[in-house]
């Protein structure tokens, strides 16, 4: 199967360069304060001095305010993709305090596990017989680089691509299989659903998407041939019933003829052994109950 998205080759997430935020907000403060004393140590100065303190205090505060703009609070399940000038410069994926470079852009995104059902879909199964068919997808973010960059919505480029697999594997498998031993979705749907999981896999890994489970929630004929197709389910299940029935009866009759000539309890030349098997048939492969009909005479008279 050809994969029907070209998977890019470019950007992969890395880990953006960050130290613990506490320290970070220690010296942050220690700034700011630092900054407030020398501007109040200045206002009791004289001059030229005076004006160099409070100066020198406001930029101190100033800068550290602004280095403290550069701490970020990560909670566990979420990731900061860091962003400089333009330029991906890593992902943040540590949970706690940290900070980096405070001229960054950081963009959370959601790592946790996430969960898509389809609307119910109707389209034409291998036969050319309109279904109806619903899936769910199990799924989170594993790059956090390629879902952020290789894609305009990581989240909508999912859900088109999930409808877009079940709607393809719809139409490559008919509902019920004519053919013994063929796939079909009713039939088969452990394998269906590994075929689903794998297409879904090749669709979404542009987007850095770990696909973890997917299923089928719903399978039907669509209303206007649901009639019709439960009439052929049931004419089936008859004739393999009837199958079975047969099969087992011929083994009784065969069994009760190789006893009989064991034991030795009577003798039955060919027409006798003919109108036994006959009358075993119709008693093992009747649906009635067998009415015993008791013989006089003899098998010619």
């Amino acid at each position: 199967m050809t994969n029907p998205v070209t998977t890019p080759q470019g950007i992969r997430e890395f880990d953006a360069r960050s130290v613990g935020g506490g320290l970070a907000l220690s010296l942050g403060l220690a700034g700011v304060l630092a900054g407030a004393g020398l501007v109040a140590f200045g206002a009791s100065a004289d001059g030229g001095l005076k004006a160099a303190l409070t100066a020198a205090g406001i930029v101190l505060a100033l800068a550290a305010f602004v280095a403290m703009s550069g701490l970020n609070t990560v909670a566990p399940g979420e990731a900061r993709v860091v962003q400089l000038f333009g330029r991906y410069r890593g992902t943040i994926r540590a949970d706690g305090l940290r900070w980096v470079n405070p001229l960054t852009s950081r963009e959370k995104i959601s790592t946790r596990v996430r969960n898509h059902e389809t609307a119910v879909l109707k389209v034409n199964d291998a036969y050319g017989n309109p279904i109806e068919l619903a899936a769910v997808v199990v799924w989170r973010v594993e790059d956090t680089a390629r879902a952020t960059f290789e894609v305009d919505d990581f989240t909508e480029f999912v859900e088109t691509q999930t409808e877009a697999a079940v709607r393809h594997i719809a139409i490559e498998y008919p509902y019920d299989a004519h053919e013994e031993g063929g796939l079909s979705l009713r039939g088969n749907a452990e394998e269906i659903t590994e075929k689903l999981a794998v297409e879904l896999h090749a669709r979404v890994e542009a987007a850095g998407v770990h696909i973890i489970e997917s299923r089928f929630t719903h399978l039907a004929y669509a209303p206007e041939i649901a009639s019709a197709m439960l009439q052929r389910q049931q004419a089936g299940a008859v004739v393999a019933a009837r199958k079975q029935i047969v099969e087992g009866a011929v083994g009784m009759v065969e069994l009760a003829l190789t006893r009989l000539q064991e034991e030795d309890i009577v003798e039955l030349d060919a027409e006798r052994k003919a109108a036994m098997v006959s009358n075993l048939m119709v008693v093992l492969c009747g649906d009635r109950a067998a009415q015993p009909v008791l013989n006089t005479g003899t098998l010619y008279q």
